[in-house]
């Protein structure tokens, strides 16, 4: 297993952390690390996902509700709606990262980590989700209304 494919997973069971028992994003990670091993490049993309998750959340879950229809973001699982967050996150903030990647990668989050019918969920959200960024970036200024500055 590839070591971002590694930290997606670290930095999904994290952000389920901090929405459940709303813990602390450092905190939340610093517990992880006392009870789990990983390699340190793992290490570091999963906090960089975490911690640009919870930077950008405002953000994130505007673009996720404008392309969720009939679904709010409580009425999500909370496993779907942090597979959302963590591919919203990497499809603004992660130029370097192909959308395919992305997308691929979250449906995958969803056949393991989510329920029978999450895989073809998260695809379809993020599916118009990622259509819309195109269109607001191809089609536009460039400018899609957010800070596209990875978290620091």
């Amino acid at each position: 297993m590839g070591y971002r494919r590694r930290a997606r997973q670290i930095a999904l069971q994290v952000l389920y952390q901090i929405d459940i028992a709303k813990t602390a994003p450092l905190e939340a990670l610093n517990l992880y690390w006392q009870c789990f091993e990983a390699p340190k490049s793992a290490r570091s993309f999963a906090s960089e996902l975490v911690l640009g998750v919870h930077e950008h959340l405002t953000d994130i879950d505007r673009f996720i509700m404008k392309c969720s229809e009939n679904w709010s973001l409580r009425r999500m699982a909370k496993v779907d709606r942090n597979i959302l967050r963590l591919a919203t996150y990497e499809l603004i903030y992660c130029p370097d990262i192909p959308p395919k990647v992305t997308l691929n990668e979250a449906i995958d989050l969803g056949k393991e980590f989510g329920s029978e019918n999450s895989s073809s969920f998260v695809n379809g959200i993020l599916d118009a989700l990622y259509a819309q960024l195109r269109t607001e970036i191809n089609g536009g200024n460039g400018n899609i209304g957010i800070d596209r500055q990875p978290a620091s």
